[in-house]
């Protein structure tokens, strides 16, 4: 091998070694679905092994440049990453057929299982040819350009990248998000055994050959043999951690007054309750279940919730009966997780995360739910509690029994999609005057393990901030709440922690001068990224959302910028195009068949119910932000 052909080699090898999870995600991102879980995950690994070139021949084509962000690449880089293209899709023409694997005997690897998005962004992937899955990989992973995309794709052989190209453009904007995440990491894997009753007879064959190498290493070591005597074997320490967090004997347990003598206001604080709190045989088959499930246990995740062991003895929170079926709850600092053993069903698990939790979004958890209805388990810091729905602000609340244990009564559930949103039950809770005085928040259901939290925040005369949250109980809040509560609908089981309506801008409507106002209803999720929808009510008739995004700081206090806009008709027939900003927003600027600057932050102008008109915002900086769509 020449020098500028060990170069070449050396160059590789460190983008292999430097970029090894990258490389093998972007792998096990062509390969097909239908290879299998754990195949595909094994073939991953072995092409990305195998994209090390050993003769001057293998030195892979030259492409454009890989990220346009953060640091440039090594010059290897790009080399590997086309030759582990070029691998993935000529083993995607394969499928099933035989490929060289990493040895792996007894195990069956696989991702650890996502949410609903992942799981819908998988299927998606499994409809799309391999050019189009590595073209996503290309585009959402590795962040280049529909150019560079092409261009990588044609040097890895692929017949019509241009078509490929397409394909992957037509995913959504979350995609990259999602490719990040856990069910897409065919490095960070779970392992389960493999047919046991099998690898049990071949096993026996092995032992009778092994038998007699055992005992001759025996006798070299008793007669002094090479080495001396072997040391004790030490247990593997993450071996030892992993058992330990599953020992019901190490659960952690709060005292029963820790709430009242901490600054941590969240699960941790947490006693536990119920009257198999202590029942180490129920907490037993919780951790047993939990560190290994079966094929017939009912796992559950909310969104962006992992489903792993714990790393950690967990807190134990609560364990009884409800409505007949016997429930464990447990609390590892990150999540929660709820085990339960249905009369005559298999065990469930379902999982929420936790993390960041606080006085209000640790005030509950779901612990029972049934047909129309559920229970709640309220933080041992709640005094009393109170449901209404939301849909009626004046109606009186109702007061909730609460058991010694915790446990609330049965509370409507609100309706599921598709359904007559006929009504919205909310649960408001009191806080104990030694936590906070005269302090109460709403918590609503959206089918996760933990309740969301409602706040609202009122419109603001002038300035560059928004108003922060404020707790939605006030009667202007209850109000603003009664006209948006069935939008809540779209976030179910989205794992949302809170949803904020924030009332932006108010504005007289043209030819009655009715006052309207315009919302921007954020719901924030445990894992971090917001969605927003911009609302417009008028003063008589249904409110509607006029607009749109996702994964976006808007209506935050990271982003008080907001504009949006709607056509709306007068009740004498005309047309008018209506816009307004957040108090952020320095004036409006419209464009198209309308061509006017304002420095107001609200705008009415009659237009023709068709006609083509863009609204954007002028910021401070003098740049603009157009109004979110649907």
């Amino acid at each position: 091998m020449d020098e500028r052909t060990r170069a070449d080699v050396e160059r590789a090898e460190a983008a292999i070694v430097e970029h090894y999870p990258r490389l093998v995600r972007l792998a096990h991102l062509v390969l097909p679905p239908a290879m299998g879980r754990h195949r595909r995950v094994l073939t991953a690994h072995g092409i990305v092994q195998r994209a090390l070139p050993s003769t001057s021949r293998e030195r892979a084509r030259a492409v454009l440049p890989g990220q346009r962000r953060g640091p440039r690449p090594e010059p290897g880089y790009p080399q590997v990453r086309s030759r582990v293209l070029e691998l993935a899709l000529a083993q995607a023409k394969l499928g099933r057929r035989r490929s060289p694997l990493p040895f792996v005997w007894g195990l069956r690897l696989f991702p650890r299982a996502g949410g609903a998005d992942e799981l819908a962004l998988d299927q998606a992937l499994s409809a799309l040819t391999a050019p189009a899955r590595a073209a996503v990989g290309l585009r959402h992973l590795e962040e280049l350009d529909e150019d560079e995309v092409v261009a990588v794709l044609g040097a890895a052989g692929v017949a019509d990248p241009g078509e490929a190209q397409r394909a992957a453009a037509a995913l959504g904007p979350g995609t990259a998000a999602l490719l990040h995440s856990g069910e897409f990491d065919p490095c960070t894997v779970q392992a389960r055994p493999t047919d046991l009753l099998r690898r049990r007879q071949g096993r026996r064959v092995a032992i009778v050959g092994a038998a007699a190498l055992t005992a001759g290493a025996a006798l070299l070591t008793a007669v002094g043999g090479p080495g001396g005597a072997p040391e004790p074997a030490r247990p593997d320490p993450a071996t030892v951690r992993a058992r330990q967090a599953l020992d019901p004997e190490r659960l952690v347990r709060a005292p029963d007054d820790a709430w009242a003598d901490t600054s941590r206001m969240d699960f941790t604080a947490w006693s536990p309750r119920g009257e198999y709190a202590g029942d180490t045989a129920l907490l037993g088959r919780a951790l047993r279940v939990w560190g290994a499930p079966g094929r017939d246990v009912r796992v559950t995740a909310a969104a962006g919730t992992s489903t792993r062991p714990p790393d950690q003895p967990p807190r134990v929170l609560y364990g009884g009966v409800i409505d007949g079926v016997t429930v464990a709850v447990l609390h590892d600092g990150d999540r929660l997780v709820r085990y339960a053993e249905p009369e005559g069903a298999p065990a469930e698990l379902e999982f929420a995360r936790a993390d960041n939790a606080d006085l209000t979004t640790a005030g509950a958890l779901v612990i029972g739910r049934g047909t129309g209805w559920m229970r709640y388990l309220i933080a041992p810091w709640i005094t009393d509690a109170t449901t209404r729905d939301l849909l009626r602000p004046g109606a009186r609340e109702k007061a909730l029994h609460v058991a010694p244990d915790g446990v609330t009564d049965r509370v409507p559930q609100p309706p599921a999609d598709g359904a007559a949103c006929g009504q919205w039950p909310v649960t408001r809770l009191h806080s104990s005057a030694r936590v906070t005085a005269r302090h109460s928040f709403l918590l609503t259901d959206l089918g996760d393990l933990t309740p969301v939290h409602l706040t609202y925040g009122p419109a603001t005369a002038a300035g560059p901030a928004a108003a922060p949250p404020a707790e939605a109980t006030t009667p202007t809040a209850l109000l603003s709440w009664a006209r948006t509560a069935c939008s809540l609908r779209e976030e179910r089981g989205a794992g949302v922690r809170s949803v904020n309506n924030w009332v932006y801008a108010r504005q007289r409507l043209p030819e009655s001068g009715a006052a309207a106002t315009w919302t921007c209803s954020r719901a924030d999720t445990w894992r971090g990224p917001g969605r927003v929808a911009v609302q417009f009510h008028p003063a008589a008739g249904a409110a509607r959302v006029v607009g749109r995004a996702r994964d976006t700081a808007a209506c935050s206090p990271y982003g008080p910028e907001v504009v949006g806009e709607t056509r709306w008709r007068a009740g004498s027939g005309h047309w008018y195009l209506l816009a307004a900003g957040s108090s952020a927003v320095r004036g409006l600027d419209v464009t198209g068949a309308v061509h006017r600057t304002t420095r107001a932050t609200t705008f009415a102008v009659a237009v023709p119910a068709n006609a083509p008109v863009r609204v954007a915002g002028v910021l401070a900086s003098g740049g603009l932000l157009h109004a979110l769509r649907r």
